[in-house]
């Protein structure tokens, strides 16, 4: 029989109540939102995925449509920016193709080649969520991100 009066209860109580928490300071059970890059320049998506991660983002990428095809098959994610040029295909027909998987998934076009009026009724019309420059500083991308996710708090 086991002397329950020896037990150190403050230790006991400590280990209850603390609970184990992210880097970011969060609670280790709450999920981070998911964004999903594709892009086939590697330093895009190098510099997206620290900018986001820093920010409390979950970051994934795919170089091509067909990397990305595998990820989005197997993964869920909260939202997809994607560049309009791809080595393996066009980055609108992509966008429809993503839209036929993930419905709801918010997608969001990246374009080098600056405001394109054309671009953006395209993208739009075929489901994307936003459109942004590569030009543009990342704030304008975290604040289309926050436009779109509503960010958890």
């Amino acid at each position: 029989m086991v002397d329950h009066r020896n037990i150190p209860r403050v230790e006991i109580f400590t280990k209850l109540k603390s609970k184990p928490t992210s880097p970011e300071g969060g609670r280790s059970n709450e999920m981070k939102q998911r964004i999903f890059v594709i892009d086939d320049e590697v330093p895009i998506c190098e510099l997206l995925t620290k900018f986001f991660s820093k920010r409390g983002y979950e970051v994934s990428t795919a170089h091509s449509a067909e990397a990305a095809r595998v990820q989005l098959a197997d993964q869920s994610f909260d939202l997809t920016i994607l560049d309009v040029l791809l080595p393996d295909t066009d980055g609108l027909v992509f966008l429809e193709s993503i839209k036929r998987m993930h419905p709801n998934m918010p997608i969001v076009i990246m374009t080098g080649i600056g405001f394109d009026e054309e671009l953006l009724q395209e993208s739009i019309q075929k489901g994307a969520s936003g459109y942004i420059s590569k030009t543009l500083p990342l704030d304008q991308l975290l604040m289309e991100v926050h436009r779109i996710l509503k960010p958890v708090r």
